[in-house]
């Protein structure tokens, strides 16, 4: 078994990151903050994620969950006010976790990857597409909460100040 303590071990995650639209000629600064919860009796871990973006009031909170855990693959379904409900397919090994959402009723496609650093955070990038063509490029490291956070040269020290109310 693979050792992961993202999505495979509940507790509360953390990170920060940036959205690149190709709409907008500007990068995003955003927040993340995870709440793993325990498999439940059928094997099934849900997630809570919100996304904190610098500059806009509203949270965006997408409800994860995963199951028909395999050797080497799950599947996830992923629902935001957004999108609606939408089902994947995701992969694992020991350095990575990823998923996918493609050929879907929504005309909504996209992936995310987490590869696991030394320190045991996680680097994540994704990339969402509208059938009109809206494209969401995503670069983030998340990182448990009880840890400090990883020397990235980000704005970790705006993150820290906030308080510990997420």
């Amino acid at each position: 078994m693979f050792n992961h303590s993202f999505i495979f071990s509940p507790g509360t995650w953390r990170g920060e990151g940036k959205i690149l639209l190709n709409m907008v000629e500007e990068e995003l600064i955003f927040n993340t903050h995870w709440a793993v919860q325990d498999k439940d009796f059928a094997g099934k871990v849900c997630c809570a994620q919100e996304i904190q973006i610098q500059g806009l009031s509203e949270n965006m909170r997408n409800e994860l969950s995963f199951y028909d855990f395999q050797s080497k693959t799950f599947t996830v379904d992923m629902e935001n006010q957004n999108v609606g409900k939408i089902v994947g397919t995701g992969v694992y090994d020991d350095k990575m976790i990823a998923w996918e959402f493609r050929n879907n009723d929504m005309d909504f496609e996209g992936y995310e990857t987490y590869s696991v650093q030394e320190d045991g955070s996680y680097l994540m990038k994704g990339e969402y597409v509208t059938q009109d063509q809206f494209r969401t490029r995503i670069e983030a490291r998340i990182w448990p909460r009880s840890t400090e956070a990883p020397e990235s040269g980000g704005s970790q020290e705006q993150d820290e100040s906030e308080g510990g109310d997420e």
